[in-house]
């Protein structure tokens, strides 16, 4: 019993220590991005470089390499696809995994392989990534906008004027806070139509008075002129008819 004891206690002084952490759970959706958590000591460590794996980390190395760094440079000839993204400060020791653009097929476990000088003293972190598909929410307004039908999930709600049904499942429900959103909101629409067409009507009576007045002040003016020119001669062919009158009653 002691020899073995002496042995455990040999071999755990003789092999060196591989540093690995628990595992850490992160939920993502579909379509948005997410960050894997990677973090090392640089004061303690100093600059290292850093490979990100898909799945279980081997022994050594990425055995599935998804992206990688030469300490303060990201290593491109690694990346597997542009959605993988090293968005950390690398010289403050962040080396969190961005992935952008989320998929159902990204959901799986990850790993982040800090190497450290030494065998077997690399720092090993293990993330899995689960994934939840982002609502679905579709908004369709009838043409005189008094009709709105939502989807979100499988919910569905249609406001009709000042009816409002909500269906969930199999359950049919009105609901009057709804109801009132609906009549508010209608009235409003109401209101400012009547004000659009108010002002429409007061602009177009406008254009028209410029319309008319303009040509008929211009014709007025017209006509005084015209009328200004012609006493002149009306008058001094009066004044001739009368002189003519003269001369023929001397004559006889």
């Amino acid at each position: 019993m002691k020899t073995m004891n002496r042995l455990k206690l040999m071999l755990l002084l003789v092999l060196p220590s591989v540093s690995e952490h628990d595992s850490s759970r992160v939920v993502g959706r579909t379509g948005q991005d997410v960050t894997l958590p990677c973090r090392y000591e640089v004061k303690k460590h100093g600059l290292q470089s850093v490979c990100w794996n898909r799945g279980d980390l081997p022994l050594q190395e990425c055995n599935n390499r998804l992206i990688a760094t030469s300490k303060l440079r990201v290593k491109e000839e690694t990346r597997v696809s542009s959605r993988y993204q090293l968005q950390g400060r690398l010289d403050e020791g962040d080396v969190s995994l961005t992935i952008l653009n989320l998929t159902e097929s990204d959901a799986g476990r990850y790993g982040c392989r800090v190497r450290v000088r030494g065998p077997f003293n690399d720092l090993k972190y293990h993330i899995d990534l689960n994934i939840e598909k982002a609502p679905i929410t579709t908004t369709i307004a009838g043409r005189r906008g008094s009709d709105i039908t939502t989807w979100k999930g499988s919910d569905i709600t249609t406001w009709k004027g000042s009816d409002v049904t909500t269906w969930r499942g199999n359950d049919v429900t009105p609901t009057e806070p709804m109801v009132t959103l609906v009549q508010e909101m209608w009235s409003t629409a109401v209101q400012q139509q009547q004000v659009n067409s108010l002002q429409t009507f007061v602009g177009n009576t406008v254009r028209l008075s410029f319309i008319i007045f303009i040509p008929a002040l211009l014709l007025t003016a017209a006509y005084r002129v015209w009328r200004t020119n012609q006493k002149p001669e009306t008058d001094r062919r009066l004044n001739q008819s009368e002189e003519e009158e003269e001369e023929a009653v001397t004559c006889v």
